[in-house]
């Protein structure tokens, strides 16, 4: 197994089976500082430095509060137009980043655009961590995931995952990627001007993938171990930030998953993850249910991110 010191994590397609496991054992290593509510001394005298140039609540929020679980450091940006990249000016990334090297010792970054991340990774002397890159990957939100599939079900072998929502999203790149070290099969459900992509169907056959595609939530969710949701209803990722419009559309209900259906159709174990934020596809009343597992996730994020961040700075192997 490769080294994770140093290592920019850009995409799940660079992970090897057991690269996945080593993550969760750290993972599981350090769980009792955040379970604690505590802070270590693990990255003491290294610094974080956020660079995001989209929205984010969980991904930013969960990152740097894993950066002060283990004691280090966190600077930043959360807004692009804060920058000299979103002014006048519009600063390259080379440049940008150039600059960002001697403020940090890792660099997260989300970005607007497909291949920021990576494109980053080349002038940086420091690791590049990629927290979500346009339509491109998501892999710290998608390690999290299967972190909590992980820790749920006690394998990521066997199952099967229901994934539903729109299909040109980052999360379910990184998943579909990912499962190509598992024997397990998805099953996909989107609306059609929101399906794979024939490029990236190429990817996933290439990687022995396991996928099939289906019309309707409610054909299939019988068969789901794990039910993995985004919305249909989606801003532009390729924009800095896009505002909600006067018109909101709806969820057809062949994408959304509610208490009734869980009630009637679902495996009595099977789980819900949903990386967040939700519009229709989910909604409220099914947080009750034994199903939800999208609110464990929200700590088991800084967990998994803490893991990374001692990982790609030596302070785990």
């Amino acid at each position: 197994m490769r080294s994770f010191i140093g290592r920019d994590i850009l995409s799940l397609k660079d992970f090897e089976r057991a690269e996945f496991f080593r993550v969760f054992q750290v993972a599981e290593d350090l769980k009792p500082i955040a379970r604690d509510r505590r802070n270590s001394d693990l990255l003491k005298g290294k610094t974080l430095l956020t660079a995001f140039y989209q929205p984010s609540t969980r991904t930013r929020l969960a990152t740097e509060a894993a950066m002060h679980r283990l004691g280090g450091h966190v600077l930043g940006f959360s807004d692009a137009k804060m920058t000299r990249a979103g002014d006048f000016y519009q600063e390259s990334i080379k440049d940008t980043v150039h600059m960002l090297e001697y403020y940090g010792d890792v660099i997260a970054m989300r970005h607007f655009q497909q291949g920021a991340p990576a494109e980053a990774a080349r002038w940086a002397s420091v690791p590049v961590i990629n927290c979500g890159d346009g339509w491109g990957e998501h892999p710290t939100q998608v390690l999290t995931d299967l972190y909590t599939t992980w820790l749920e079900k006690g394998t990521l072998d066997g199952l099967t995952f229901l994934c539903v929502g729109d299909m040109r999203m980052r999360t379910m790149h990184s998943i579909l990627y990912a499962l190509s070290q598992f024997a397990s099969e998805a099953i996909v459900v989107g609306p059609p001007e929101m399906s794979l992509l024939p490029e990236f169907k190429a990817e996933l056959d290439e990687r022995n993938v396991r996928y099939r595609e289906a019309e309707s939530v409610v054909d299939v969710i019988d068969q789901a171990d794990v039910i993995y949701m985004e919305p249909v209803v989606q801003p532009d990722y390729t924009k800095a930030r896009d505002e909600r419009g006067a018109e909101v559309g709806r969820t057809p209900e062949a994408y959304r998953v509610t208490r009734e259906l869980l009630k009637a159709r679902a495996k009595e174990d099977a789980i819900i993850l949903h990386s967040l934020p939700r519009m229709d596809e989910l909604p409220p009343d099914v947080d009750a249910t034994r199903h939800a597992r999208y609110w464990a996730e929200a700590f088991n994020g800084v967990v998994m991110r803490m893991a990374l961040l001692s990982l790609v700075l030596g302070a785990a192997e």
